[in-house]
Formats: C-alpha cells, structure tokens, sequence
C-alpha cells in the first residue's frame, strides 16, 4: 500500500452510511456513531507503528454531522490506511457518559486492527494521552479473495458432529507437524483438515477469532482463550503467519475455502456479550469514548458497569445501535466470510434489557432468529449468563439450538456412579425431553457435549478429583469447583495398569453415549486422544504447551482415536441410529420404537440405588434393531438379551475390551450366540440385530 502524503489529502462531507470505513472510487467515507460527542477528529497514520498521525481531520460538527452520526469523505486513500479517532464530550459517568479526549479510540467497524509495537494496555486506562501506543483501525478492500466456486456444505442438524478447536492451540505444539511457521496460525489448520476428515466430524467450532487483546490477563500471562473482544469485525492477526491483520483476513477466507472443500462447515465462538474494556478500571479502547450508556450496561445511579458477564461489564445489546451492529457484524461474516454459523458466548446476557432485566420477547434474539441472511447458518445459543439467569430450554424461538449443561452433567454423573442417576441418564440419551418439551422442538435442539473449553478436559476428568489451577496466578480460587470428576484411586497422571484401563474405559463409555445420544454431539479438541492439561479446569491464560494439542497423543492414545472414528462412522451410517436422530421429541416419546430393559429385558431399575440400564432401538419400518447396555456399576453384570427369533445379536461395542475387539464397523461385528452376557463394570455394550442363520 501507498501512503498519502498530507498535500494530496482532501476530504468533504460524506455520508452517514454506511457505518464504518467504506471504500469509493476515488477515497474513503468514514462514519462513526456518537450521539454526545462535541468534538470528533480522525487522524491518519502512516503506518500501524507510527507514534503520531500524519493527518488530523476535525469534523465540523455543523457539516460532518447528521442525528448522531459524524462522517467524512478523505480522497486518495484506500485499502490499508492506518486511522483512530479522538473524541470529546462530557465527563459524566453517574450518567454513563465517558468521554476522554485524550484516548484514541478505534472504529467499532473496523475490519482490521492494528495491534502495533507500542501498544500498551496500560496507557489505554486512565486520562493521559495514548496516542503513541493506541490500537488502531484500517481500511479494508474485501473484494479481491478468490473463492474457487466452492459453497457451504450445508449439513442438516441430523448429520452434525462439532468439534470445538482453539485456532493456535490446535497446531502450536511442535509434535503437529505443520509447517514451522504455519504452527498456530490458519495456514496450521489447512495442513490437520485430513485428520479432522478422518476423525469424522463435520463442523469445527472455533474459539474466538475476532481480535481479542492477549494482553487481558494476569500479570505476565496472556488472554489465550480469546473471550476479550476488542472489535466484532476483523479477524484476530496472531492466527495469521504474517501477524498482519490484513494477511490474516486473506488466510482465514482460505481456510473457510478449504473447509468448505472438504465438507466441514465453520462455526465461530462469538463474544457479544461484553469487551476487552473492562469495568470502570479497564482500559478505553473503543466504546467507552463514544457512547458508553449506549454500548454498555450502566447502573445511573452509580456509573457502575453491570457485571452479568462476569468479565467487567456486559453489552447493552438491546439498544437500537448495539443490536444494528450486532446484527451487522453477523451479516459481515456470513456474506463476506463465508461463515456457517454461530455459537453465541452466555447468550443469555443478550436477553437483558438496558436496566439488566430479562427480556421476555428480546428484539435482539428475535432478530436473529428472523433474519433472513442468517437463514441458512447454524445458531448455537450457550443459555445462561454469569448472573444467574439460565434458559436452557427456555431459549427464545425454534431456530436456536442450545448448549446443553445437563447433558454434561448428568452423562458425567451417572459414569462416576452417582445415585439417582438412572432417569436422568435416559432423558439426556433421547434429547432431554423433559427439557426441549415443545412439539416444535427437534432433538438437535440439544447441542450434547461432555467437555468444552472451559472446565476439565475428559482425561482430566477420570484423573482428577480436584481443580489444579495454581499457575494460574489466582491462588486455585477461579475456575469450577462442581466437576463431577474422579480419579479412581491416584489423583493425576499414573502408570498403574489398572487405574489407567479403567480411564480409558470411561473416556469411552462417555463419548459412546455421546455420539449414541439423541441431539448434536460435541467433542472438545483433544478429547480423542485424552488431551491433559495436567487438572487444570480454566486455561483462559495458558498459552503454552499445558493448552495446546500435543499431537504424541495420537501414537499413544490410538484405540481411543480408533475408537472415536468408527463411532463417528456407526452415529452416521447405521439406519437405526440414523432414523433416531431424524425424529421429533414428541415422536420419540410417542414411538413404540424404543424399550427399556434392566438385568432381564424390559424390567428397567429406576430407582435411586440404580446404576446400570438397557435399551433397544427399532426402526419402525425396516425393522432393524440396537440394543445397548450401560453399566456405571463398579462389578460386572449379567444381562439377558431380549429374544430376536429371525435375528441373531451381533456385537458392535464393548468398551471394555482391549482394541481392536472394542469396536467393529457394522459390517463386521461378530455374531454373538448366547442368551446373556456379562457386562464388565463400568462399561457399554452395544449390540446390532441382523437376520439369523438356518
């Protein structure tokens, strides 16, 4: 890119539309929302690491003005261009007013930030003058990336299996393989499609990749998960090879292109619930110096940020221009991205209203649901917020789906053992009926996971009775403390046969149950091959080895991959499970199609003392059948097969036994002749009816 100099600059009036920085023929218009604002100047840089701007262009407010929107037109510039703001107004925040004219703010339309050598996030907090060390926005040309002719893959909810990934933490560790320079960037993920191909899943969920500061985290940590947005546009340029925010624009549509390509869709982990902002000590980065009772959620009693995000302050996502470019920022993905959906971080903040109360009818979810460009994406709603407000299965609409923590829970409590479990366990496997209750509701609805990036990983939860957060620098007081784990006899990594045996089993029966179950399945990166991260259960500021996917693993842990990608294989092409997943939760409560069965068939133990249960599955029209057996016992159980006189049983799964007996492909699971069977403890059968020999 070519910079201007000052006496080739010329701007005009320009137009209030569209918001943000938008490329003509002959320059760029700016436009920026601030209702309050007395002053607005834009000063140009010419370059990402200049310490001052080149050019300061004041807005008259009596030209460059209209309602509440500043604009201008700035001729001979393009794509790449370097800008901030400054912006004054009053100092009011008992009324949620916080300008600061010594702050260089950014566009919260920005398409590209610029983090540059001398940011500091420091110098953002307070009143002095951060000019030198501000982030800044650039202008974007976004109409130059090739797609090939490649289009979304589209998969129903029934086909879906997600996998959760951290961009950087999926490639980063030396052992992936990639391309040295390629490790924790995009370019990294385009090199490991094969083994997501392999592993059999369909969608990838990542972690957020909209610019995020690492710099919000404990002192000498770095913000690794990402869940601290800076902006809703760009696209965050550490994931790229270059580090640049334009290159990693370019790498990311490359590695939508790729994914598309090979069948995969693309999820993004999306923060909209609050910034990297902070609370009323945080940095000014942003929101703050333009609207800030506009942006963000304020007690006008106090100026005090509302806190339901449990990160400092929480959007005001209600708000006419928060909610436009919310929406914006979705369509920006979609159209330009090519993105395939979303997964919306503590959705449940995004029901609140400007005072914090819960929404019956939230214009913001209703428009999402509605929106007729976010028609063909995949919504994921994580329904609760920090607060207290949980709406899993009350989730507005029919088009969200929702992160079931239930299913968590109670698939997880019933594998250590817990009692008064049984129940439960059987409404997870069928969709959680006594949650998505609605005849409307598909049981995809349930979007089914047992770990995710927040909490234990799954070999951390057979290993663990404890959270190990200690280098985490808050002295082991953050992160969950309600695990539902167990270490079964040694707390941590253990080289005793049997302790290690039963783990591995666990690590089974939980992601058996978990493709086998009715909803969309969820596997968090790693969960394959019993990634650890040594018991710690919030790696938020892990940016190290501890997070990332040591891919030694996958020699190590190779039954359990096997197993995860027959399983993955036998969810998708076995018509019994197939049929199951199509149904509707009022069909499956309905449908004579599934039996319960205990010890002796059709004699199910509901009782709170219970830990084992039965089932069979039938398609109502071929005929063809399952029968499964999960055993949380700690000893073995005999079981007797319900009687299939033109059909003989054939074994398809024991997670007890050693690999490769543990797991066949339908087509050649070997017959099983006897009546009963012994079901080892804490373990899973699966059996598959097939016509019997004369």
């Amino acid at each position: 890119m070519s910079i201007a100099t000052e006496n080739e600059i010329q701007y005009k009036t320009g137009e209030p539309y569209p918001l943000g920085a938008t490329l003509r023929e002959q320059g760029v218009n700016f436009s920026l929302y601030s209702k309050d604002a007395t002053r607005v100047i834009l000063h140009l840089f010419a370059s990402a690491d200049a310490r001052e701007s080149f050019q300061q262009i004041p807005l008259d407010p009596l030209e460059h003005k209209r309602g509440h929107y500043w604009f201008v037109f700035v001729t001979n510039i393009g794509h790449g261009q370097v800008y901030a703001f400054q912006v004054d107004g009053p100092w009011k925040p008992q009324v949620g007013l916080r300008f600061n004219a010594n702050k260089m703010l950014i566009d919260p339309y920005s398409q590209a930030i610029s983090i540059g050598a001398h940011y500091d996030r420091r110098q953002a907090i307070g009143t002095e003058p951060n000019l030198g060390s501000s982030l800044r926005s650039l202008v974007v040309d976004q109409q130059a990336f090739d797609w090939q002719d490649t289009s979304p893959p589209r998969h129903s909810m029934t086909d879906t299996v997600i996998y959760e990934m951290h961009v950087g933490g999926f490639t980063r560790h030396p052992s992936s393989g990639v391309t040295p320079e390629k490790r924790g960037t995009f370019a990294g993920v385009i090199e490991k499609i094969p083994y997501l191909q392999s592993l059999g899943v369909t969608a990838v969920e990542l972690m957020p990749i909209q610019q995020f500061d690492v710099a919000d985290a404990p002192d000498g940590r770095q913000n690794y998960w990402g869940y601290s947005p800076i902006n809703f546009f760009s696209v965050h340029a550490d994931y790229s090879v270059e580090k640049n925010p334009l290159a990693a624009i370019t790498e990311f549509k490359t590695l939508v292109r790729e994914l598309h390509k090979a069948g995969i869709e693309v999820i993004l982990d999306v923060v909209f619930n609050h910034t990297a902002e902070g609370d009323e000590s945080g940095p000014t980065f942003c929101f703050k110096g333009l609207q800030n009772g506009a942006y963000y959620i304020v007690d006008k009693t106090c100026g005090e940020y509302r806190n339901y995000s449990g990160c400092g302050n929480t959007c005001n996502a209600n708000h006419s221009v928060v909610r436009r470019m919310i929406i914006d920022a979705l369509h920006f993905w979609v159209t330009e991205m090519k993105v395939d959906g979303f997964r919306f971080d503590l959705a449940s903040v995004l029901a609140r209203d400007s005072l914090g109360t819960p929404l019956k009818e939230p214009p913001l979810l209703w428009s999402i649901d509605s929106d007729p460009v976010l028609s063909g994406t995949k919504i994921f709603a994580e329904a609760w917020d920090a607060a207290g407000l949980y709406q899993v299965g009350s989730f507005i609409g029919d088009r969200w789906n929702e992160w079931n923590g239930k299913f968590r829970d109670d698939v997880r409590a019933f594998w250590r053992g817990d009692t008064g479990t049984v129940s439960r366990f059987a409404s997870r496997m069928l969709g959680s009926p006594d949650i998505y209750c609605s005849d409307r509701h598909s049981p995809h609805r349930s979007v089914n996971f047992i770990c995710a990036h927040d909490g234990f990983t799954l070999n951390d939860l057979v290993s663990y009775n404890e959270k190990h957060n200690w280098d985490n620098g808050e002295d082991n007081r953050d992160g969950e403390n309600h695990n539902l784990s167990n270490n079964y006899g040694i707390e941590g990594a253990t080289d005793n046969p049997e302790i290690e045996a039963l783990r591995n089993r666990q690590c089974k029966n939980m992601l058996a149950t978990l493709l086998l179950s009715l909803g969309t399945p969820m596997i968090s990166m790693g969960d394959e091959v019993r990634r650890t991260q040594q018991g710690n259960n919030n790696a938020y500021c892990q940016d190290n080895p501890l997070s990332w996917f040591d891919w030694r693993l996958v020699d190590k842990h190779s039954d359990l991959l096997r197993f995860v990608r027959l399983m993955n294989r036998i969810r998708r092409y076995e018509k019994t499970i197939d049929w199951h997943m199509h149904v509707s939760l009022n069909t499956v409560l309905k449908s004579v199609g599934i039996d319960w069965h205990g010890l002796q068939p059709n004699q199910p133990d509901w009782s709170a003392h219970s830990h084992s249960l039965a089932s069979t599955v039938i398609h109502p029209i071929s005929g063809d059948e399952l029968y499964i057996i999960c055993n949380a016992y700690w000893d073995p159980l005999i079981f007797t097969l319900p009687d299939r006189d033109s059909q003989d049983w054939h074994l398809l799964v024991n997670t007890a036994a050693p690999s490769p007996a543990d797991i066949y492909t339908i087509e050649q699971a070997p017959r099983y002749k006897d009546e009963t069977i012994l079901v080892t403890g804490r373990s899973m059968i699966v059996m598959i009816a097939k016509p019997g020999h004369a």
